[in-house]
């Protein structure tokens, strides 16, 4: 199903939770909605439902208007956060009870049913209460009951959101790979990026009921459009007076920038090149996170953040260290921009004319 939003508008009281809000999905993606809590997620996935009317603006499933249908009439199938399964049906009831809501015959629903328990890993446990099963294989359920009636779209609110860490890892995978080889339109909201990143297509960025950015993942990440998507999306280190910084000397003293942890650099003297203009840090603090050391650093009255490999030499606290910034995102009210170290800029130029390929 092909989706188009045109100008939706919606209010409750003095809050605005859909401000003029237009986007396309296409046919089969998978897009999630990600923002911070009251930005207007949950509001515009509820008005697709049909579970909300807009103030104003037109909704389009496959080019019909379809604000006046009612959920019913709109195909649509909704997995809830807290899954809302029938406490006193079997796993098998709850997934047939949209096939009988729409009288279709025993054999019909037999058959759909069989082929859901397959689809969602639940063959087995068919005649189980929800009690009887484990958060994830509940919200699984929960799913099979979604697609039964054969939806042509599916909306899923905080889908995973009272499910184990563990758990919720596994079912991401799972969700990706079922809605790739259903190849049906999929809308989730949640407000887990890691979640976001690694289950949609495409993200929108939702805040204050506004669409702050939509693309894939990856170039959300490395290319955010506003100073809320460049602050909002991944681990960040918020800076001032940019210009203190070597090899920022450039960037107006004016304005704000973010660098994120992958983008500084830390070592000790014999690790990073001499000729790098890297800043004199001392070593504040030290956190083990699993996978690396994150290192806390002072530099130029800065508190800064980094990741370092566990190969490497550990840092002390009170250690001096050396610090190069390759990247940061400056931002004023109205825009984001990447800004490479200029140092970085004059190697790839030198390189070029020995013809080195910079890839770092």
């Amino acid at each position: 199903m092909h989706i188009e939003v045109r100008g939706l508008i919606k209010q409750f009281g003095n809050h605005l939770a859909a401000n003029q809000v237009s986007f396309d999905i296409h046919n089969g993606k998978l897009i999630g909605f990600l923002g911070p809590s009251g930005g207007g997620k949950t509001t515009i996935l509820r008005i697709l439902a049909g579970l909300e009317h807009p103030d104003a603006g037109d909704i389009f499933f496959d080019g019909v208007r379809v604000n006046e249908l009612t959920p019913q009439e709109r195909h649509i199938g909704f997995v809830f956060q807290n899954y809302a399964l029938f406490k006193h049906m079997s796993v098998k009831e709850n997934i047939a009870f949209g096939l009988k809501v729409k009288k279709r015959s025993k054999a019909q629903i037999n058959e759909r049913v069989n082929e859901l328990l397959e689809l969602t890993g639940l063959k087995g446990l068919e005649h189980r209460l929800p009690l009887q099963l484990s958060g994830g294989q509940r919200q699984r359920v929960a799913f099979a009951r979604a697609l039964a009636p054969e939806p042509q779209l599916l909306l899923l609110d905080e889908p995973f959101a009272a499910i184990d860490a563990k758990v919720r890892k596994e079912l991401r995978g799972w969700l990706k790979e079922t809605i790739d080889r259903l190849g049906i339109t999929t809308i989730f909201v949640t407000h887990d990026q890691d979640e976001a990143v690694e289950v949609a297509d495409e993200i929108m960025i939702i805040n204050h009921g506004q669409i702050e950015q939509k693309g894939a993942p990856y170039v959300i990440y490395q290319y955010p459009e506003t100073p809320f998507v460049a602050e909002f999306i991944g681990e960040t280190n918020i800076l001032n007076e940019v210009s203190v910084l070597k090899g920022f000397e450039h960037v107006d003293e004016q304005e704000q920038a973010i660098v994120r942890p992958e983008f500084i650099e830390i070592g000790y003297d014999h690790e990073i090149p001499q000729s790098a203009p890297t800043e004199n840090g001392i070593v504040r603090n030290v956190t083990f996170r699993g996978h690396s050391w994150q290192v806390e650093v002072e530099v130029c009255g800065l508190r800064l953040f980094a990741y370092r490999s566990l190969e490497r030499q550990t840092p002390k606290l009170g250690d001096s260290i050396k610090v190069l910034i390759h990247r940061l995102y400056v931002f004023n009210k109205n825009e984001s921009y990447a800004v490479e170290n200029s140092w970085k800029q004059q190697l790839s130029l030198r390189n070029a004319d020995y013809g080195i390929v910079n890839i770092r």
